[in-house]
């Protein structure tokens, strides 16, 4: 018989190396971490659920919505286009009404929503892989469209401003919801105020280019009429956005334990900021859809109507004009454009480094911080 292991023969040496503490102490900070890898427990779901729900409706901002309902009523018209919004908002509700609830109530993210709802191991790895494409995409094509709204004001190569639209996300996201909760409560009301101001005054200053706006007739449609086949098309287009409930619910997980005290509070911030998202996003993509269209009779070209950058330059002229300031509508247009940008950019960063960070655990087994993967 072999004689008892003793206590150093039992201890296997290891050696930390400095950038190993580093990561480590990363993981340990909270603040930074939001519990990327698992529920998010009670003691730090400490926000209010308007902060929370505030929160999670920054990420409406994104311009790619108008850029979205633009092209689709430009390319099938109006009929189409506004069927396909109604349609596929009302599918895109009731599949993330169920996902929102089980995030809020039990403060979970999509990757431990996955594996409790039947996808196992490798099918939550797999379901995080692609949301984290998802989140990619889409931060790069909001990363675009501040590029171009940074050229109109610095004379730099469009590759850089690619790189500038990028890099000053990062530093934002670091510090996970605390940081950006603060952010978007303090940019929501100057975001909200421009993005009403064109439609207000076009509203109060030319009323029938809404009533006009009914007869737009589509590029490839030809016409302003129902067309099964041209209402599937532009349906497609809408259906990238199922994917947004993701998004939502990184932050619907913050939700403080819904009591009998808070319980409306807490149903309306689950509602309001988890499926209801696509409620606003609806309406964002029907005023897209009528600034291409107002863009248009601006004498905006065809091919640049549906830009959201063009789109709003034109509606922010109108009203600079009226104003008797019409040099000022560029540098208003720029505000607007990277106020909403820097909004959806830091959920989408922000979101990406969740999904990553799950992802790159289960296949490598090592998990250096959500930091790291919000770089990378």
């Amino acid at each position: 018989m072999a004689p008892p292991l003793t206590p150093d023969a039992q201890t296997a040496p290891q050696t930390i190396f400095r950038f190993r503490r580093e990561y480590n102490a990363w993981v340990a900070d909270e603040t930074m971490e939001d519990y990327a890898l698992r529920y998010t427990p009670k003691s730090f779901r400490r926000w209010s659920e308007f902060r929370v729900a505030n929160t999670a409706f920054g990420s409406l901002s994104f311009l790619a919505l108008e850029a979205i309902g633009g092209a689709i009523a430009l390319n099938y018209g109006f009929s189409n286009a506004m069927w396909a919004i109604l349609t596929v908002g009302l599918l895109i509700f009731l599949t993330g009404l169920p996902i929102a609830y089980y995030a809020a109530r039990y403060g979970l993210d999509m990757d431990l929503l996955t594996r409790g709802a039947g996808f196992g191991y490798l099918g939550s790895t797999i379901t995080s892989l692609i949301y984290a494409v998802f989140t990619f995409i889409f931060f790069a094509l909001e990363a675009a469209i501040m590029a171009l709204a940074l050229q109109m004001v610095v004379d730099w190569p469009l590759e850089w401003c690619y790189i500038a639209s990028s890099l000053v996300i990062l530093p934002l996201a670091m510090r996970g919801i605390t940081l950006i909760s603060r952010l978007q409560a303090w940019t929501q009301p100057l975001w909200l105020f421009l993005l009403l101001l064109p439609f207000v005054w076009i509203a109060l200053a030319q009323p029938q280019l809404y009533r006009d706006f009914a007869g737009l007739s589509g590029l490839k449609s030809g016409s302003n009429q129902f067309d099964p086949l041209m209402f599937g098309a532009a349906a497609a287009v809408i259906f990238s956005l199922v994917v947004q409930i993701g998004e939502q619910v990184d932050f619907l997980r913050f939700l403080p334990e819904r009591t009998r005290f808070n319980r409306l509070r807490w149903w309306g911030a689950v509602l309001v900021s988890g499926p209801g998202w696509i409620v606003m996003g609806m309406l964002k993509m029907a005023g897209g859809a009528f600034l291409a269209f107002a863009a248009l009779q601006f004498e905006v070209g065809v091919q640049r109507a549906a830009e959201p950058t063009q789109m709003f330059l034109a509606g922010f002229h109108q009203v600079m004009q009226a104003l008797g300031l019409p040099g000022l509508a560029v540098a208003v247009t720029v505000v607007f454009v990277v106020v909403s940008q820097i909004k959806i950019n830091l959920t989408n960063a922000y979101a990406g480094s969740l999904a990553w960070s799950n992802f790159s655990a289960r296949v490598t087994r090592s998990h250096p911080g959500r930091v790291v993967w919000l770089v990378f």
